[in-house]
């Protein structure tokens, strides 16, 4: 028995070492490079063929600078407004969504940009405690190795933004049929109004909500003025 324990001790050592050694250098190398495909381009594959589909996955890489500069302005003022104050996790923000739901409100999320990058890139979509500890691990670990413009700059190409369609450069093509450094200031906020739900709002065919959350969104861009270019993250934060 004591060989036993002794050897199952050494099999989670070295899978604990496999893990994080890994993860790491996944992350670091993501520092740099292209991030190809996430396992959420993956699993919605394998639901298209399910039903019965043909497969479709858009997904073309562009850098930051090659996006319209309203875009990740546009993701900012909807998704996480204090996206260049913090550190991965915004507290306030979950303090506010945990007592409006204790009040009888709506339930709401609190992730951040980071949040979400962490799980698009590395992870899959789950509530369980498993996934949502190695978000909180995926997240430190971005948010240490990577720059916001970075972490900004993967969201933007690996989010889902409709119906087999992952990043700016796809639904530029796809719904407007421009790339994503020709986005307009609307459309940027139109795309961003449906960054909550990709697959039940289109920014293609919007809805009066939409156009209504659009404008909110575009109010809150002017607020928060431009989204800083690579190395100006202190200089915003100031």
């Amino acid at each position: 028995m004591h060989i036993f324990f002794r050897r199952l001790g050494t099999v989670v050592k070295w899978t604990l070492i496999a893990f994080f050694g890994s993860s790491i250098l996944a992350v670091i190398l993501y520092r740099f490079l292209p991030v190809p495909i996430t396992p959420l381009m993956l699993i919605r594959c394998g639901q298209q063929v399910a039903d019965g589909r043909e497969i479709r996955l858009v997904h073309d890489w562009v850098p930051l600078e090659s996006i319209s500069a309203s875009l990740p302005q546009a993701v900012w003022a909807s998704e996480d407004q204090n996206f260049l104050k913090h550190h991965g996790f915004d507290f306030d923000a979950i303090k506010q969504a945990i007592d409006e739901a204790q009040r009888g409100g709506r339930t709401r999320g609190a992730s951040t940009i980071s949040q979400q990058t962490a799980k698009n890139v590395f992870l899959w979509p789950s509530s369980t405690w498993l996934r949502k500890g190695m978000e909180v691990y995926f997240t430190v670990l971005i948010e240490t190795l990577w720059s916001k413009q970075r972490i900004m700059e993967v969201y933007l190409n690996s989010i889902e933004m409709g119906d087999g369609i992952y990043g700016a450069e796809a639904v530029a093509r796809e719904h407007f049929g421009c790339s994503a450094e020709a986005l307009s200031r609307q459309q940027c906020a139109l795309i961003a109004a449906t960054l909550p739900n990709p697959l039940r709002f289109d920014s293609a065919n919007p809805s009066s909500y939409m156009y209504r959350r659009q404008t909110q969104i575009m109010r809150q861009m002017r607020n928060l003025g431009a989204f800083p270019v690579r190395g100006e993250d202190e200089a915003k934060e100031d």
